[in-house]
């Protein structure tokens, strides 16, 4: 029999394409998701498909799954600074009533349990780049914090129901992903300055652009948290693009690639925006023999054509 598997947030940027791939692997698979940032127009063409099946709800409510199932994913949350900015409540609640009610389902089924985490849980770091061991630097209070502290929370209550409950949990800490499907005006840099380029406005950059980031593109992410999903690792671990660069020179690519006209445009940096952001992803790179293998301008050149489509 195929396995079953429940993937919340199922409709998002991250979650659908793990819906491809896991359907192309011959699992069958159950959405859900409030749409409150994913949509449908991102699962639309498998709606049809009878190992796929899409229910809309809140994963803050009580969740019911009739029949077995063999993993629980939970990838339901806000994820970018404009989407907490507006719903930093939901963000909480998905993070700590969400995760109890996703674990709850995978320990009535003995199912294994894998959530999406987030590079957000290190806040502004102090070290360069972070491994797993770094606990992070944290403005709890601060306008991310909402983000911040609900993954932390939900890392805490999935080891907290391995160690009690005995459940096969895995802890997956994304890095900056990009691709196709991600939304217009989520407040992401890539996303933004791709529309930006297209439509010749000025590119808006904060600071100085100084900053740095790695971006991970998403067919690799989705690998890495396959091979994560299978394997025995119980502990957290990165999964990210190594390779390092400032946001103004993003910026200056996207502009390139796209052959536009536009003007770099500097705003004020954002509150705890952070300054250097790069994984260390040694880890990954033992236990999954994973890393990231897409080429950055290779990457960004198949998300401008889907922008401009």
């Amino acid at each position: 029999m195929k396995k079953r598997i429940l993937i919340t947030g199922g409709a998002g940027f991250l979650g659908s394409h793990l819906c491809d791939y896991l359907i192309a692997k011959d699992y069958r698979v159950i959405v859900m998701d409030n749409l409150i940032t994913g949509t449908l127009e991102n699962i639309k063409h498998l709606t049809n498909n009878r190992d796929f099946e899409f229910v809309e709800q809140d994963v803050t409510k009580y969740i019911e799954i009739k029949g077995k199932l063999d993993y629980v994913l939970h990838f339901a949350s806000p994820a970018s600074p404009i989407d907490y900015k507006n719903f930093p409540i939901q963000t909480l609640k998905v993070g700590s009533l969400g995760t109890h009610n996703a674990l709850g389902v995978a320990k009535a089924k003995d199912a294994v349990f894998l959530l999406a985490s987030t590079s957000e849980i290190y806040g502004d770091p102090l070290v360069n780049p972070q491994p797993e061991s770094y606990w992070g630097n944290v403005n709890t209070v601060g306008p991310r914090g909402v983000y911040d502290e609900s993954k932390r929370f939900a890392e805490a209550l999935t080891m907290a129901y391995h160690n009690t409950h005995k459940i096969d949990t895995k802890i997956v800490r994304i890095f900056n992903t990009y691709g196709e499907r991600m939304r217009k005006g989520d407040g992401r840099a890539i996303p933004t300055f791709i529309e930006q380029a297209l439509g010749g406005r000025p590119i808006t950059v904060f600071g100085e652009g100084r900053q740095t980031r790695s971006f991970c593109y998403i067919s690799d992410m989705i690998e890495g948290i396959y091979k994560l999903m299978v394997s025995d690792i119980n502990r957290p671990i990165n999964l990210g693009n190594s390779d390092e660069l400032t946001v103004l020179r993003l910026a200056e690519i996207i502009i390139g690639l796209t052959k536009s006209k536009s003007r770099i445009k500097y705003n004020p940096l954002p509150i705890d925006d952070p300054k250097v952001r790069r994984p260390d992803i040694s880890f990954a790179k033992k236990s999954l023999n994973w890393k990231a293998g897409i080429d950055l301008e290779e990457g960004l050149k198949k998300a401008i054509e889907y922008f401009r489509r």
